[in-house]
């Protein structure tokens, strides 16, 4: 069965779409230097005022997006982890299948992708997420998120453009 896959991952341009992962390690690397930075250089809690409507908070996250289940005992550490390997695990099986030309939903996988790998290894090195991006309106403010989390984030807006858009123009060439 791994031989099967490594034939398919590694074979010719034309049936492997693995080449997007270069996406996945940018979004990764990317994620992965800006919590180191913001880490080093900012203190917890305390905003550093970069605009009007942005600010560098230093923030650690033990739920998922918005701080969903945050406040639980612990265990919400492995389900977020098993959930992140399976999703990584399955858009990369999906991303294998793509055929040339799906290059736009070849991106948005490889965005979430990326950005699930970058969280999933926060929450295994330190049990929670990296959080530092923080934008407001007034006093109205929207939770803190990372690189990783702008990644999912994009990647899921292409998918649901691809979905919206693209399979339609797919659909009505099969027609």
């Amino acid at each position: 069965m791994l031989n099967k896959w490594l034939q398919l991952a590694f074979e010719g341009t034309q049936k492997s779409r693995l080449k997007w992962l270069w996406l996945s390690l940018f979004a990764l690397v990317l994620d992965f230097a800006t919590k180191q930075m913001a880490q080093h250089f900012l203190q917890f809690a305390q905003p550093v005022y970069v605009l009007p409507v942005f600010d560098l908070t230093l923030l650690y996250n033990k739920g998922a997006a918005f701080s969903f289940l945050a406040s639980e005992s612990g265990w919400q550490r492995w389900f977020f982890t098993v959930i992140a390997l399976s999703v990584s695990s399955v858009m990369t099986v999906w991303l294998m299948k793509l055929k040339a030309d799906e290059k736009w939903l070849a991106a948005a996988l490889a965005l979430v992708i990326g950005g699930a790998i970058g969280n999933l290894y926060d929450r295994i090195a330190y049990g929670h997420v990296v959080d530092f991006i923080h934008l407001h309106w007034g006093e109205h403010y929207f939770p803190a998120f990372n690189i990783a989390d702008s990644a999912i984030t994009l990647g899921a807006g292409m998918l649901l453009i691809d979905s919206l858009v693209f399979s339609q123009k797919h659909n009505k060439k099969a027609d």
